[in-house]
């Protein structure tokens, strides 16, 4: 059994800032990549930043310069500055892992943290 448990989610004024984790637990063999996805309502969920195991990052055009992907071992971060009305949303985590040697990878969602940004 593979968790991912999101935390760090919130209300907070435009302009301000929030840090998301997200812990990964259970038989986890290796972590590929790490990333974090958000759902506004009305909308479908869209990408916002990814890690590799090696450390590359990647953003959405529209947090570029605001968030910051991090990971620790089995942890990933979202620093997210700057905040905007148009960043409220849930936001989930999503891990590419394996379970064991020889075993294919397979995605993993956590539950999802909100994140409103209002005045």
């Amino acid at each position: 059994q593979v968790q991912l448990v999101e935390s760090g989610g919130g209300l907070v004024q435009p302009g301000g800032s929030l840090r998301l984790s997200c812990a990964a637990s259970g038989s986890i063999f290796s972590i590929n990549s790490m990333r974090w996805y958000r759902q506004a309502p009305g909308k479908q969920r869209e990408l916002v930043a990814a890690i590799t195991s090696g450390g590359s990052t990647n953003y959405a055009d529209s947090v570029k310069g605001r968030f910051t992907i991090s990971r620790d071992n089995a942890t990933v971060y979202l620093q997210m500055n700057s905040l905007k009305p148009e960043d409220t949303a849930v936001y989930y985590c999503r891990a590419l892992l394996t379970t064991g040697w020889g075993l294919p990878s397979r995605i993993y969602w956590g539950q999802g943290t909100q994140v409103t940004v209002s005045s």
